[in-house]
């Protein structure tokens, strides 16, 4: 006769195995983690200005790794936070994620790569874990379905991650990833990644997405409810100066303008030509690159600032 009470030793294992893989992807150890560590640190960063009246920058990584916030700082005169997250996490993710710092008088600068511009439904691969990971699980309308496989997948590291771990830890005497770096003061990475790869000009193969553009219309309405002002800026990024291109990145402002002040280079529309501008990504700068970007973004935000 079958007996039920032999099943349990096997359950706690399994349990036990899953909270240790759990505790390795979301605390300390996996990709995720690092993400997790980032974000809090910004949060607590933004809450260390009492002040309102604060430059707040939320995106991907084509925020978090393009700009020199001190630089900004400097220029407008405003304190400044690089709220700038992960592509994968999804525009309808990252943006309720910051959303609850927005103050009475501060600007909301939300730089979005083409990755958040053109996705059909605001979610990304890391949309569900991210939620779970900040305390917030569903964050972003997650479906149910997805969220429960999120959950159980998180309970189990991937080879490639566990390698890497064990690796760092032979080499290093520590477990590092990609956004585990140390943070400047307001946010800023302080290190940069070289690419390793043969670059290619990224083509834009069609306009942002309906959902997309609803998404941030929605986030205006958010971010002035609660006092403050959003304004968009189109991301630099190594780049086609294609026909198509060009005529999907100009419908693209086009339809931004009609949902908040939208901040670029006319002529360029923020695509570059230059790869010696930019570190790992077609969308991340090199320290010098960020520089310049950040002056621009001074004299494109006067006007609104003032």
């Amino acid at each position: 006769m079958w007996k039920p009470i032999k099943l349990a030793p096997w359950f706690m294992a399994a349990g036990i195995a899953w909270s240790l893989g759990f505790v390795y992807n979301v605390i300390y150890g996996g990709e995720l983690s690092w993400l997790r560590a980032m974000y809090f640190h910004k949060i607590a960063r933004a809450e260390e200005i009492k002040e309102n009246g604060r430059l707040l920058i939320t995106g991907g990584s084509g925020a978090h790794y393009t700009i020199n916030s001190d630089v900004i700082e400097q220029g407008l005169g405003i304190p400044v936070v690089n709220l700038g997250l992960d592509g994968p996490i999804g525009l309808d993710v990252i943006l309720p994620s910051v959303i609850d710092q927005v103050r009475p008088g501060d600007i909301v600068l939300l730089i979005p790569e083409y990755l958040l511009l053109l996705d059909p439904d605001g979610l990304g691969d890391r949309s569900g874990p991210f939620g779970v990971a900040i305390g917030k699980p569903g964050l972003g309308g997650v479906p149910a379905k997805q969220l429960v496989q999120d959950v159980l997948l998180l309970g189990i590291p991937t080879l490639r991650g566990a390698t890497k771990s064990s690796v760092d830890i032979a080499t290093k005497g520590e477990m590092t990833g990609y956004y585990s770096d140390p943070l400047t003061k307001r946010g800023d990475p302080t290190t940069v990644k070289e690419r390793q790869q043969d670059w290619w000009q990224l083509p834009i193969n069609q306009p942002i997405s309906r959902h997309a553009a609803e998404r941030i219309w929605q986030f205006r309405q958010e971010v002035e409810a609660k006092g403050g002002k959003l304004v968009l800026s189109l991301p630099w990024v190594y780049g086609s100066t294609g026909t198509r291109t060009k005529a999907n990145v100009q419908k693209t402002a086009y339809i931004l303008s009609k949902i908040a002040p939208v901040i670029y280079e006319p002529e360029s529309l923020n695509i570059k030509t230059d790869p010696n501008l930019f570190a790992d990504t077609h969308y991340h700068l090199l320290p010098k690159a960020r520089e310049i970007r950040a002056r621009e973004l001074v004299e494109q935000m006067k006007p609104l600032v003032q």
